[in-house]
């Protein structure tokens, strides 16, 4: 089991973000307002799959707590965030909460396919186990990822959040296996390390930028040989 953002995959960073829907929308930013937006859409966590925010508005607790049980709460969370940073513009807002879903603003750690598919030619299952609220096969497939997951267990369709057991043991259910037979890989102890919960392995990466984490997925083949 694998989970998303931060362990097979790593979102653009804000300042390209912020500039990829400037260029879209044809909104222009001075570079001091540019590099001002940046940098309070970072302290905000506006940017889903990026830093988390330093701080949430007691508005706002609850929804943020929350954010990944539906694709209606997720959007408004962060569309709120955006808007709680300075940006104002409705269009901007929407360009980009909707850039974030969007294959071109994912990619792939430099070791997410080879891991991927020698597991899956070596006849291991793969389930995707993503607190999410959008659905992030389109983003696997264009990055040709897909036809290595057996099992998509996303949090909006599963209806629980990590590290709630619940969503760990669908995804169990749905690879065939008893927990203690599978083991999790994930960037967040919190949340990926609930899988524990079922006695399932957990194994930790660091979620790094992808030019900084060429091989962190590589230790998953000894760990998984330990268990044979």
């Amino acid at each position: 089991m694998f989970d998303f953002s931060g362990t097979l995959l790593c979102v653009e960073s804000i300042a390209h973000w912020l500039d990829a829907v400037l260029a879209e929308t044809e909104v222009g930013l001075s570079g001091d307002e540019f590099a001002h937006t940046v940098e309070r859409l970072t302290y905000h966590g506006a940017m889903p799959g990026g830093p988390n925010p330093q701080r949430v508005p007691a508005r706002l607790e609850r929804l943020w707590a929350e954010r990944d049980l539906d694709a209606e709460r997720h959007h408004a969370a962060y569309t709120a965030l955006i808007r709680e940073a300075g940006v104002t513009d409705p269009v901007l807002v929407d360009a980009l909460y909707a850039r974030h879903m969007t294959p071109e603003a994912w990619h792939p750690y430099p070791d997410t396919a080879r891991t991927l598919g020698e597991l899956s030619r070596g006849g291991v299952s793969v389930a995707v186990v993503s607190n999410i609220g959008w659905d992030l096969r389109p983003v696997f497939r264009a990055h040709g990822l897909d036809r290595w997951v057996d099992v998509y267990a996303l949090s909006f369709e599963v209806g629980v959040q990590k590290p709630d057991p619940g969503i760990f043991r669908f995804a169990c259910e749905r690879l065939g296996l008893a927990p203690a037979e599978t083991l999790m890989v994930g960037d967040d102890r919190r949340a990926d390390g609930g899988a524990e919960a079922l006695g399932a392995r957990v194994h930790f990466v660091d979620h790094l930028p992808v030019d900084q984490r060429p091989h962190g997925l590589l230790p998953v083949f000894g760990l998984l040989s330990d268990t044979a």
